[in-house]
């Protein structure tokens, strides 16, 4: 469905306003379908995300700001994030022993397990948004999107 449609717009929009509208629709429709998928296990997006990335540092404790710089939602309050995966036991947190101002986070084996439950069920999802689009077509999006954000 073509985004004017969407909006229901009466006016003929021109290409540079509906690129904008068609990425900030389809941002919205991929959050809320994958909000859908972690709302049985109680996750946010951003939580997810946080444990993604503590996963990725292979049993090495991360620092908040390690966390916050590899976030993809930049403006997360990481310290909230951490606090709800601590509560849920999906992480620890302790005091680093050679800086005592700096917080030393990891996943634990809960969080592992959890992830590695998900990871089928997100690979499904990634597939089915990517389902009527070919590798060709996915490669030419990604380099489209990339050369998009790249307005500086």
């Amino acid at each position: 469905m073509k985004i004017e449609e969407i909006i229901k717009s009466n006016v003929t929009l021109d290409d540079t306003k509906k690129v904008i509208l068609n990425i900030m629709y389809t941002q919205i429709v991929i959050s809320e379908k994958f909000n859908e998928l972690m709302k049985p296990y109680d996750l946010s997006s951003e939580q997810y995300n946080v444990l993604r990335i503590l996963r990725g540092q292979k049993g090495k404790p991360a620092n908040m700001s390690l966390i916050q710089e590899r976030m993809i939602a930049k403006n997360s309050n990481t310290t909230r994030l951490i606090d709800k995966l601590l509560v849920k036991e999906l992480v620890t947190r302790e005091v680093c022993p050679n800086n005592r101002r700096k917080m030393e986070i990891l996943i634990t084996a809960k969080g592992l397990a959890l992830l590695t439950e998900l990871d089928p069920k997100v690979i499904d999802y990634e597939n089915l948004l990517a389902n009527n689009l070919s590798e060709n077509e996915l490669q030419n999006l990604n380099e489209l999107l990339e050369k998009y954000r790249n307005f500086n």
